[in-house]
């Protein structure tokens, strides 16, 4: 039997850490429709757009036209649109299309509230407010390519510096599967336990 190389051992990040978001980016399959969408009902401004006939990061050979909303902070939201290619898959399960998403912060809670007023006043379906445990508020709707967006503000001022409550949730979830797993019982069974006991931390 052929020995396989030893794994190399994890080695600390050197103090990398991203700047801020430059971009996230997803098909469209009409990308007037997006345009209109991003710059009059999210007001965002046109930042840039791209042209290309194959896909200079891997070689595809196929036509599209890439371009980005800007919004307050210089981020900005990007697409692209390739005529041509198919719908995509439909999800193997419903998590897929209420977790995959992206959050664009507001000022504060009477902004989220007047984002709502004005997106419904468009027509669109929005779910919220929605209270996230005191710390986060956020309503949630879809662009016209079916990707589902969140505007939310802080309530907690430190929702985003609990590093070290989150090491420890970490640490509770995974030890829950595993013990779940080396014991034979149904690991959701067992996180929705172990979730009923966390959650009383949110009550106190």
């Amino acid at each position: 039997m052929q020995a396989t190389a030893p794994r190399p051992l994890a080695r600390a990040n050197p103090g990398l850490v991203p700047q801020m978001l430059n971009h996230a980016a997803w098909v469209t399959p009409d990308v007037a429709a997006t345009a209109d969408f991003y710059t009059r009902i999210m007001g965002m401004e046109l930042a840039s757009t791209i042209f290309d006939d194959h896909v200079p990061s891997t070689g595809d050979d196929f036509p599209y036209f890439h371009i980005f909303f800007r919004m307050a902070d210089g981020s900005t939201l990007a697409f692209f649109e390739a005529p041509g290619v198919p719908p995509p898959s439909k999800p193997s399960h419903p998590a897929y299309d209420v977790f995959n998403h992206i959050a664009l912060q507001a000022r504060d809670r009477d902004e989220v509230l007047k984002w709502a007023d004005w997106l419904r006043s468009n027509g669109l379906d929005v779910i919220g407010p929605v209270d996230h445990k005191g710390i986060i508020l956020s309503i949630y709707f879809h662009d016209p390519a079916g990707i589902r967006l969140e505007i939310t503000t802080p309530i907690d001022r430190e929702w985003n510096r609990h590093t070290e409550q989150g090491y420890a949730d970490l640490a509770r979830w995974l030890e829950c599967k595993r013990r779940a797993e080396r014991e034979g019982r149904d690991v959701p069974t067992a996180l929705k336990a172990m979730i009923g006991e966390v959650r009383k931390r949110y009550a106190a």
